[in-house]
């Protein structure tokens, strides 16, 4: 039997975590589903644990790659898929049973729509990033500059039609993070999409390595991202004018550099603060924070401990032009 849905899930080194994401799966409420697993060059016991879970149902398949990184492998799944409809889900997350049924129940009573998706939690961080969060309805007239902003959902909560994946052409191979947000934008950004008010997705937060954990590659990955889009949408960029879109690319990513230096993570706030440097972003204030990241690192970790220094943390406000 042809599946409605096809769910396609990359791993890598994923072991710890298996059990539960395909558990996941198997849960649903609706059950027909096909899941691909696509094992891209996996070094500890994924393998084995791949080759037992598909030995015991029929509906799960497992492709292995040398490692070519998580977009190279989601196309090869989007490529063997069979549904009508994909639905995304990394090797350490985990849906709620009625996801399934839920979203595609939505895109059914909206045929117009290429994308449904929904409200989700972060399971593992402390204080408000780890409680529930549906996000607002973004089909209205500011839709294609929200979503150019940034990525308004997590790759698993999220389901679409295959057609309009294939149309877009899938992942970004060359993007080794942001690329769920690159396909989104390209995908939604001039389609019509529906928000399924519910928390029905789960990411987990884990003492392993995570595609978020480097944030300077993060935030060099998605500026990227943007640029290409703005290359294929001249259209867009020409709409909301020069200004606007120096402040979308640089003053985001200005904002990711200033979240990572009151964190300490100097190491990432001085690649993202030289990249914002270059591109001569930033009132002067700004620049008094960013300019000693031209700095051997010992030096700008040493001026950081200097009191005076760290007399005044900087309101949001002024790291704009």
């Amino acid at each position: 039997m042809t599946p409605v849905i096809s769910i396609i899930m990359p791993c890598f080194n994923a072991a710890r975590h298996l059990h539960t994401s395909i558990g996941s799966v198997r849960a649903q409420t609706f059950t027909g589903w096909e899941l691909i697993i696509i094992d891209d060059g996996s070094t500890d016991e994924t393998p084995k644990l791949l080759t037992g879970a598909a030995a015991g149902d029929s509906r799960i398949q497992v492709t292995r790659q040398a490692n070519r990184g998580v977009s190279a492998a989601r196309n090869v799944g989007i490529h063997a898929a069979r549904g009508e409809f994909i639905a995304f889900l990394d090797a350490d997350d985990t849906w709620a049973p009625r996801f399934l049924n839920t979203l595609l129940a939505a895109l059914r009573s909206h045929a117009e729509c290429v994308l449904a998706y929904c409200g989700w939690q972060n399971l593992g961080l402390r204080g408000p990033r780890g409680q529930p969060f549906i996000p607002p309805n973004y089909e209205n007239a500011e839709k294609r500059d929200k979503l150019f902003a940034g990525c308004r959902w997590p790759i698993h909560a999220a389901l679409t039609r295959r057609s309009a994946i294939i149309e877009v052409g899938g992942f970004d191979a060359d993007l080794k993070n942001a690329e769920d947000y690159a396909l989104w934008l390209e995908l939604a950004g001039t389609r019509p999409i529906v928000l399924v008010p519910e928390v029905l997705a789960f990411y987990h937060f884990h003492d392993g390595p995570q595609a978020s954990g480097n944030r300077a590659s993060g935030a060099l990955h998605h500026l990227a991202a943007q640029k290409k889009y703005l290359q294929r949408h001249p259209e867009h960029a020409a709409a909301m004018g020069r200004a606007h879109v120096r402040k979308l690319l640089y003053g985001g990513m200005m904002r990711s550099g200033f979240d990572c230096y009151w964190r300490r993570d100097l190491a990432a706030a001085r690649t993202i603060f030289r990249r914002v440097m270059r591109a001569g972003y930033g009132s002067r204030r700004a620049w008094l924070y960013m300019l000693p990241s031209l700095l051997p690192l010992r030096l700008h970790a040493g001026l950081i401990t200097l009191k005076s220094f760290l007399r005044e943390r900087p309101s949001p406000e002024t790291h704009e032009n």
